[in-house]
């Protein structure tokens, strides 16, 4: 069987998607309280009925490992209710923390199974293997996007029953269910593997088409729907750190647009985009709002000034000639800034001050000007470069 093409490799998928994979592993505790409690129920009962030491030693270990994950499930959860995962090397460590329970569970079942094999009971013994294969199947519902965690765990219920059939082997039907289990196991691995590659395939198209849904398909910028969110999280982050909000708005574009033609236009707007990318920080957001509006989040300033000299980049960089075509043309800019928490520590605020300082800046044909801090006269802080 192609098992060869499980890409189960740490960096396989994207760490957006595998924070995701882990987050999902921890999302419900329902699979940990049946197998302990069907550990618990029917160790008892065959335990009543045989009086094997062994079966309750193993019947006690497995409620015990039931308890321990449900307490790390509730841990996970209150560690990533105060802090999502941070990154991949953070949910690497709490994955294997539920490999490690998962695992001993399904030795647990397993020997379990095996040894209700030689205790002579025969309903005890369908109970245990019952156990062992609702046990397995939860593994192909539960661990396919992490198919060595689930290799792990087919082995660890399997292994030990094939072997106890196969050290009873003094007839066909013991023969018959160790081979039977062996191709359950086996069928179960190719279950596992094509449920992996659906689910991953299905989980990346929803973040490819999420990530499309955040761009702008002329430009290729963000679009304006990562305010409410990238934006947000940066304002709610930052603290009393600052952040600056760089409202823009091309001078002379529409005058351009109508001399020389949309597409001539388009082409304008696309080495504008360019031109703010270049300038932008790696971590930095650079926004299209439509048309020839454009917002420049700066994440994080290390003081007022910093701001300033981006506005001013800004401005000198897109008041730069441009060449589209056989022409030349020259358009200017107004910015308006905002700085996050001076002026605002809500997106709907900064986004205001912003729009109003751009609107002072317009008015007095371009070049930059800041917000008015809280009980200044807007005339008194406003800082501005003439085209």
């Amino acid at each position: 069987m192609p098992f060869g093409r499980f890409k189960s490799g740490a960096a396989s998928i994207s760490d957006a998607v595998y924070l995701e994979v882990i987050g999902n592993l921890y999302g419900t505790t329902v699979p940990i309280l049946v197998a302990g409690g069907c550990q618990g129920i029917v160790g008892a009962i065959s335990v009543s009925e045989t009086g094997d030491r062994l079966s309750a030693a193993l019947t006690v270990a497995g409620v015990v490992v039931a308890a321990i994950r449900l307490f790390g499930v509730l841990a996970f959860r209150n560690e990533t209710r105060r802090r999502p995962l941070r990154d991949r090397a953070e949910a690497v460590v709490w994955e294997w923390r539920y490999a490690a329970g998962s695992f001993t569970t399904a030795l647990i079942i397993g020997l379990f199974a095996a040894r209700s094999l030689f205790v002579g009971d025969a309903i005890c013994l369908v109970m245990a293997i019952g156990i062992a294969f609702g046990f397995s199947a939860g593994i192909v519902a539960r661990l396919s996007l992490r198919p060595v965690v689930a290799l792990l765990g087919f082995a660890a219920v399997g292994l030990p029953l094939v072997a106890a059939t196969f050290m009873k082997a003094s007839d066909a039907p013991h023969i018959a269910l160790g081979f039977m289990i062996l191709v359950y196991v086996a069928a179960g691995l190719e279950m596992v593997r094509l449920s992996y590659e659906n689910t991953l395939n299905q989980m990346s198209m929803k973040r490819k088409f999420e990530q499309l849904a955040r761009i702008d398909p002329m430009t290729g910028l963000l679009n304006r729907s990562v305010l409410g969110t990238d934006l947000a999280e940066i304002v709610a982050g930052n603290g009393s750190a600052l952040a600056a909000v760089h409202a823009v708005d091309l001078d002379h574009f529409k005058t351009a647009n109508d001399r020389f033609g949309h597409p001539v236009g388009d082409a304008l707007l696309r080495q504008v985009a360019a031109r703010l990318s270049s300038i932008a920080g790696s971590s930095d957001l650079v926004v299209r709002m439509g048309g020839d509006e454009f917002i420049v989040i700066q994440r994080a300033p290390q003081c007022r000034g910093d701001a300033e000299l981006m506005a001013q980049r800004i401005f000198e960089t897109i008041s730069a000639p441009y060449r589209v075509g056989d022409h030349e043309i020259v358009i200017g800019a107004s910015i308006g800034v905002a700085l996050s928490p001076d002026h605002g520590r809500t997106v709907e605020a900064l986004l205001t001050r912003s729009d109003a300082a751009l609107y002072r800046a317009k008015e007095r044909r371009g070049g930059y000007v800041f917000a008015a801090d809280p009980g200044v006269a807007d005339d008194d802080r406003s800082r501005q470069r003439a085209a």
